[in-house]
């Protein structure tokens, strides 16, 4: 067959290397030597909501909403992740310029996720930031201050301050990142979590039995009953809270749908074919894949090529539960007898507070863990917006030239001036990891998961899931519709009450329970 062209069916090559190995050790080790994109998505993933608002949670919750980490590490770190770049792994194709067809004008569904990103991104970048600007005035600032250097100077425009450098300095390092050096930092940042979190969580000796219970058999339940000191929200609108927190466990909309590309970058099913490009061309010529072989043969050397990507699903999905359930974990057994309630931007200093009376080091453990999983997640997602941006741009305008290069800049100087606006602002905690939750995560996440059905019915029927993985993608799927429910409610409740004379109501709540 022709190098440059083929007329009917591609032939896929026989699988080499640990995909043709009989199972060992050695095959195992290999496997997770994959280990990879799912790192970085994994990193990225474990930021404000991970290190702050799953701690807040349990500091109210106690165990009674480790469920919701679960399910949400299944739902989306599992199958929206996996139907994504499964699609790309067996096509070749990348996702944007099957989705640039989605029904209706031309790449009106590629236009509206990059735009709900580019608006509603800085607020994210905000909910990541600001603690960590709270916690770098707290560490450097305040002792400046005390000298009388900086006299006449209030702590909240040192905070805006310390988050703007904060942020700043996170871009001018993501603009030197490549994919591989990327790949190497995430997998280092992901070895710093999972070790950090795990000392600390034995350190506090949690109730392993309360955390099963909670984890397993409390499945779709909020907590019985709420304590005086949890947050208002948490009191009057207790289902929002519950749809933040499980929006805020794992990444955005564009993290997702990156994902697929980036297995590209890694070589994995069909993208490893010396006729790659020519395939590409072709499916972006057509209504439908119709080039991938009938024979059962062909098929299953094709699935046993993509295998690097179930393993890379995998272990990803499950960096982002051990971390974000010994967050959670961590909250409820240091934070719940302490009646702690965090409020303001503050979040990070004030568990620290409570973690020190416990142990010296665990101050320590607390910092490096959590300095490290907002950096990761900031350095990051320059790529993944630059990388989302540029192949939905030449799908749907293919004759442009856009280079990444200039749009990894362009993207970086919009984020920091549309963050810059947001943290002088000063919103409330609550409100911007609100808003951000619904329109990046439950919102956006669930279109993408439709999306997803949507790539998957365009492959012939061979290729396409089926059975169990079929049925726990469209649950995952209705899953994400329902918290979209939950938080368009909860939203246009709170709001509406806020702007029309329910706000006695909603601030009514004990205000003697605090930390200190």
């Amino acid at each position: 067959m022709p190098q440059d062209s083929f007329d009917d069916c591609i032939e896929i090559p026989p699988a080499t290397d640990l995909a043709a190995e009989a199972w060992s050790m050695h095959k195992i080790w290999g496997l997770l030597k994959c280990f990879g994109p799912a790192a970085i998505l994994a990193s990225m993933s474990i930021g404000a909501g991970e290190t702050i608002v799953v701690v807040r949670t349990g500091a109210w919750a106690h165990y009674d909403l480790l469920w919701v980490v679960l399910l949400a590490c299944i739902v989306k770190g599992i199958f929206v992740t996996y139907m994504l770049g499964r699609y790309t792994a067996i096509s070749g194709e990348y996702v944007g310029h099957r989705l640039v067809h989605f029904p209706g004008p031309r790449g009106w569904f590629l236009i509206l996720i990059v735009g709900v990103e580019i608006v509603f991104a800085p607020l994210a970048w905000v909910a990541i930031a600001k603690p960590c600007g709270a916690l770098l005035h707290y560490l450097i600032g305040q002792p400046l201050v005390a000298t009388g250097m900086f006299a006449g100077t209030g702590d909240t425009f040192w905070v805006n301050l310390y988050t703007t450098l904060f942020i700043a300095a996170a871009l001018v390092v993501s603009l030197t990142l490549t994919y591989e050096r990327l790949e190497k930092e995430q997998l280092a940042i992901c070895g710093v979590l999972v070790l950090g979190t795990i000392i600390g969580t034995v350190m506090i000796w949690p109730d392993l039995g309360a955390a099963a219970r909670g984890t397993l058999w409390r499945i779709g339940r909020l907590p019985e009953s709420l304590p005086e000191w949890a947050p208002a929200d948490a009191i009057n609108f207790p289902w929002l809270s519950l749809a933040t927190v499980f929006a805020y466990i794992g990444g955005s909309v564009t993290t997702y749908i990156v994902y697929a590309n980036w297995i590209s970058l890694r070589g994995w099913g069909l993208t490893s074919h010396p006729q790659i490009e020519q395939i590409r061309q072709r499916a972006a010529n057509s209504s439908r894949i119709d080039y991938l072989p009938d024979d059962p043969e062909q098929r299953r050397r094709l699935f046993r090529l993509t295998a690097p990507l179930r393993w890379d699903v995998t272990i990803g999905a499950a960096v982002l539960f051990i971390v974000t359930a010994s967050f959670m974990v961590a909250g409820s057994a240091a934070l719940y007898d302490q009646h702690s309630r965090f409020e303001g931007w503050s979040l990070l200093t004030d568990q620290a507070y409570i973690w020190r009376n416990i142990h010296p080091w665990l101050t320590t453990v607390y910092y490096v863990t959590v300095v490290a999983a907002l950096w990761g997640t900031l350095t990051a997602l320059p790529e993944v917006y630059s990388r989302v941006s540029h192949e939905f741009s030449q799908a749907i305008w293919p004759d442009n030239r856009w280079t990444y290069t200039g749009l990894r800049r362009l993207i970086a100087a919009s984020i920091l001036v549309e963050s810059g606006a947001v943290i002088w602002w000063n919103l409330e905690f609550d409100l911007l990891t609100q808003v951000a939750g619904f329109f990046l995560a439950n919102l956006a996440v669930a279109a993408a998961a439709v999306a997803a059905f949507y790539l998957n019915h365009k492959l012939p029927r061979a290729y396409r899931v089926h059975g169990v993985t079929y049925a726990c993608a469209l649950a995952s799927t209705l899953i994400l519709v329902a918290a979209t429910s939950m938080s368009t409610y909860g939203l246009v409740t709170k709001l509406g009450q806020q702007f029309f004379g329910g706000d006695d109501e909603i601030s009514a709540r004990p205000a003697d329970a605090h930390p200190r």
